[in-house]
């Protein structure tokens, strides 16, 4: 699609980068590229740097204990960030994971920043969301917490895993345990495939073309049409359960000290048991049990469908408008 003529006065746009794997970097870097591109768009992008870093691959008891302050959204420290907070920015694109049904512990640290509440005051805000396929919860504490810096979600983008959900839950930690993401033993490959990660362009494509007829002014969304957020709401009983024991888990867990303290351990190794037990008998369960009752339940579905596919939605009239 040919863009907008540019502004007379460049845009400025914000993104605040963190990826572990690499998979989110890719598909920043795909909605980045039309702005990157277009001289009436001036692109800052900020990389956030833990002060203690994220292994990647995760050892096993690393990735466990980064469970009970994501869910409690206890930030860790960070490097020292390149703005100031005084800077302005017409919009702003905040790709995040999602850690253990939360926002990864780098985004939880930049959304509670001093820093980061300033540049975010006031600002219209573009989550993007590339994970397994669980974000329900973790998008709706994103939302208080750009609510809490006084920003305006006026877009959410969801990626998610192509592959079964039975299937995700032994490639997924695979690849986050070990570094390999390619499929084994006849279950699929990990993650997002190329189609989804080339296809995210569109949304970059959709922002340049909304900044030069200034419609990030107003409420949004900027993306509606491009099939940006399409809801599983079968999910959402799983996730509040999951949130609850990550909750509670994760309280008791904290009373035993800090991140990497090793009296955590042994709670760590009970929880993952019982984890275990719950995926592999609980799931299949509760998914058996909401196909059966599905019937009964599909205006409460609709409804919660409808809710958090806002505010961008999972139509997709517009999308051929920005295929290449």
């Amino acid at each position: 699609m040919k863009p907008a003529s540019p502004s007379a006065t460049p845009k400025r746009v914000l993104l605040i980068h963190y990826s572990q794997t690499g998979q989110l970097s890719a598909v920043a870097e795909q909605i980045a590229a039309p702005l990157k591109a277009d001289p009436g768009i001036d692109l800052h992008v900020e990389t956030l740097v833990p002060l203690t870093p994220y292994p990647y691959p995760w050892p096993f008891f690393r990735f466990l204990d980064a469970f009970p302050e994501s869910a409690h959204l206890v930030p860790p420290p960070l490097q020292p960030l390149s703005l100031t907070g005084d800077e302005h920015f017409d919009l702003v694109i905040l790709p995040y994971q999602v850690w253990f049904l939360a926002p990864s512990l780098p985004f939880t640290a930049f959304l509670k920043h001093p820093v980061g509440r300033r540049l975010l005051a006031g600002k219209p805000v573009v989550t993007v969301i590339a994970c397994r396929n669980m974000w329900l919860t973790a998008q709706e504490k994103m939302k208080a917490l750009l609510a809490d810096a006084g920003a305006r979600l006026i877009d959410n983008v969801v990626l998610t895993d192509p592959s079964p959900t039975l299937a995700t839950f032994i490639t997924t930690p695979r690849w986050l345990l070990t570094g390999r993401k390619a499929g084994f033993w006849g279950l699929p490959a990990a993650g997002l495939d190329d189609t989804q990660i080339r296809g995210s362009r569109r949304f970059g494509l959709a922002l340049r073309d909304a900044l030069h007829t200034h419609r990030e002014q107003g409420p949004g969304p900027l993306l509606d049409g491009l099939g940006a957020a399409a809801v599983d709401p079968t999910l959402y009983f799983s996730e509040r359960a999951g949130t609850r024991g990550f909750y509670i888990w994760g309280k008791l867990i904290r009373l035993a000290g800090g991140p990497g303290r090793w009296q955590r351990r042994p709670l760590l190794t009970l929880y993952v048991a019982v984890l275990i037990t719950l995926i592999a008998t609980i799931v299949p369960i509760s998914l058996a049990v909401q196909a059966l009752l599905r019937p009964f339940m599909q205006s409460w579905l609709s409804r919660t469908r409808d809710r958090f596919e806002q505010p961008s939605g999972s139509a997709t009239h517009r999308t051929p408008q920005y295929e290449d």
